[in-house]
């Protein structure tokens, strides 16, 4: 329920700091005292519209937060749980309105979306008043309601389960058809794509691979000259090894003639042998680790660009041809067995159509069933409400053929206000006065079925009097013994019925004298007294009327 309301510099209002009750409260005062103000700032803590000039005349901003105290499985705690938002504890809404008409929303001074905000407000607070009977203008609500008066509100979720299930049967049924025609049309590329795929026979990473080492080769065959060179050179028959070594020679024996000339000459040849002798060696070797295929590096070339000419021909990169290849034997698996899986998915449409069908034709016999029950309920509330001749009519129409995941039933809530006239949807045949009546006796017939857990009726009692008040009032006090109920009433006979007593005024402004300001007051025993009487007598308030006033509170005690 509704547990605390603060305003914030909305038009007439500097500062308000109100606490509500269970029960039935009523918000009376003087017409322009200011309750309508009061009704659209919790509109707007509720993600109503906004309006820069709400905001109070010398100020920036205006805030209006709203506090609910709610069971933790409600379903507007489950909402902003779903979204994120931390909902320990109350949940409090609170909303800026800055005067160049921009708004900031936060659900426990956590920023949302103004549609989040309304989203879980209407599941929070319904408002009701003449010209603004929510519950009776959507028929989709008209549903809902009936459900709600059934119970039958866990049925409907299955059945709109059962609707989805169906529908994706239904999605997936002619996905495949698509598939297998256009595989049809393409079959013979198909085929051959497949067969050509599968003798190159692609895998993953194999272009790296290979490019890797065609890489290693062709750096080997590079190097591999150099070295083919040294070695020619050193081995070859421009090998200056034989002329170095005979050389040597004939030195060592002309040193002998001339000892002490030639030793040193002979024996840096002799280093200069070994070294090149060495160097034969090293060369050897290293030709040895050069060497490699060249008919391997023609084949890794020729593979390289076999993937490459298939990648560019299948308009794909050489790493997606093995996905490619599935995919093709895949589709042509689909192809080949087309007709069978089809009819697999046909059997399986017909089964969840047929699932969905029963179900709904069951809760559309329940509809029927309770409709029925929810139009005795109402009409049994109009004869006090002095809708005596009027007759309250649940209109179920059900077609298989509008089948919906809300079932096969357009339900519509009719009314005929004289006998003899034209029955009617009930939003194009009743007055506002008449709808304000009709909309109170569906709530108590509906009690804590199919409402939010406060509801507030903005003057649901204008235009009526004496008796037709009375009832008014009777059955806004039986409402409030299942949901929180809050009334803007100008009845005496309604307001005596309230377990709490709100006054609205208008005075000067506690921070400017010469400015006016709305106040609201609770009121203990005798001050509801006196503005009962007030109600009752109008402007000059007589002894009788506070006698009347005392009357009807304890009449109503």
């Amino acid at each position: 329920m509704l547990s605390q309301l603060s305003i914030r510099d909305i038009v007439l209002i500097e500062r308000l700091d109100l606490s509500f009750e269970s029960g039935l409260s009523v918000l009376t005062g003087e017409t322009g005292a200011g309750k309508s103000i009061l009704l659209d700032s919790l509109s707007l803590a509720l993600g109503g519209r906004g309006d820069g000039s709400l905001v109070r005349h010398g100020s920036d901003k205006g805030q209006v937060t709203a506090v609910f105290d709610i069971p933790g499985n409600h379903p507007a705690r489950l909402l902003v749980r779903e979204n994120g938002i931390d909902d320990d504890g109350d949940l409090i809404f609170r909303r800026v309105q800055n005067t160049d008409g921009r708004t900031k929303a936060y659900v426990n001074d956590q920023p949302v979306s103004v549609q989040l905000m309304r989203q879980a407000g209407q599941l929070l607070v319904e408002i009701h008043g003449q010209h603004d009977d929510r519950a009776l203008v959507d028929t989709h609500a008209h549903r809902t309601l009936l459900d709600a008066f059934g119970g039958l509100a866990e049925e409907a979720t299955g059945v709109a389960e059962l609707y989805r299930v169906w529908k994706d049967a239904e999605r997936t049924l002619r996905k495949h058809r698509e598939k297998v025609e256009a595989a049809a049309r393409e079959a013979d590329y198909l085929r051959s794509s497949v067969e050509e795929l599968e003798t190159l026979s692609p895998q993953d990473g194999e272009e790296d691979e290979l490019a890797e080492r065609r890489a290693r080769m062709m750096k080997a065959e590079r190097i591999a000259v150099d070295i083919n060179e040294a070695s020619e050179f050193l081995n070859g028959n421009a090998s200056p090894v034989p002329l170095i070594a005979s050389l040597v020679r004939r030195l060592e024996r002309k040193s002998h003639e001339a000892p002490g000339l030639l030793e040193e000459t002979v024996e840096f040849l002799d280093t200069a042998l070994n070294h090149l002798s060495d160097a034969q060696m090293a060369v050897e070797r290293a030709l040895r680790k050069t060497e490699y295929d060249p008919k391997e590096l023609e084949r890794v070339e020729e593979r390289l660009f076999a993937l490459r000419a298939a990648a560019r021909k299948y308009s794909v990169p050489v790493t997606g041809l093995p996905a490619l290849a599935v995919k093709m034997i895949s589709d042509l698996a689909d192809l080949d067995a087309g007709e069978e899986k089809l009819k697999q998915l046909e059997g399986q449409l017909r089964l969840t159509k047929s699932t969905y069908d029963s179900a709904a034709t069951l809760l559309s016999e329940k509809r029927h069933n309770t409709a029925t029950a929810l139009s005795e309920a109402v009409m049994a509330e109009l004869p006090a409400l002095k809708l005596e001749r009027a007759r309250f009519m649940v209109e179920v129409a059900s077609d298989t053929a509008n089948a919906a995941a809300e079932g096969i039933d357009i339900v519509e809530f009719h009314v005929q206000t004289n006998p003899g006239t034209r029955p009617g949807s009930i939003m194009k045949v009743a007055s506002g006065g008449e709808l304000s009546r009709f909309l109170l006796a569906l709530k108590v017939a509906l009690a804590d079925r199919g409402s939010a857990p406060t509801l507030v009726f903005d003057e649901i009692d204008t235009g009526v009097g004496g008796a037709v008040a009375d009832a008014i009032g009777q059955r806004l006090k039986r409402l409030s013994d299942k949901v929180q109920v809050l009334s803007v009433t100008h009845a005496p006979q309604v307001a005596a019925r309230a377990a709490t007593h709100l006054l609205i005024s208008k005075g000067p402004s506690t921070e400017k004298a010469e400015t006016i300001a709305t106040r609201v007051a609770r009121m203990d025993d005798k001050a509801r007294t006196e503005e009962i009487a007030r109600m009752l007598a109008g402007a000059s308030v007589t002894e009788e009327a506070r006698a009347a006033a005392a009357r009807l509170l304890a009449g109503n005690g």
